[in-house]
């Protein structure tokens, strides 16, 4: 018979690498950005991952379903990671670049 040279499929318990590879499909390109003293996280969306409209906190114009945004918040705040979430705000990608707040 043959050899094939195709990968075999792991089989049994998941690994630790998988476990971070469902984490980075979830959590998409998350990134820590350093901004006014401050660290936070930065989520970009895609347009069809952004199902509601949001006002952006830069430029105070609407950010419409289905448009292409970032969503950042604190990385470092006193309170928690929970209201550090709760108080996420959704940015145009052009806004949170150019820093207007």
């Amino acid at each position: 018979m043959p050899r094939s040279n195709r990968p075999r499929r792991r089989v049994g318990p998941a690994d630790e690498d998988s476990r971070a590879d469902i984490e980075r499909m979830m959590t998409g390109s998350r990134t820590v950005e350093r901004r006014r003293g401050h660290d936070w996280n930065v989520q970009p969306l895609s347009a069809g991952q952004a199902t509601k409209d949001y006002v952006c906190p830069g430029c105070s114009l609407p950010i419409t379903a289905g448009t292409a945004h970032l969503v950042a918040w604190r990385a470092d705040g006193v309170l928690g990671d929970a209201s550090d979430l709760a108080a996420r705000r959704h940015w145009h990608a052009h806004c949170w670049r150019i820093g207007a707040s």
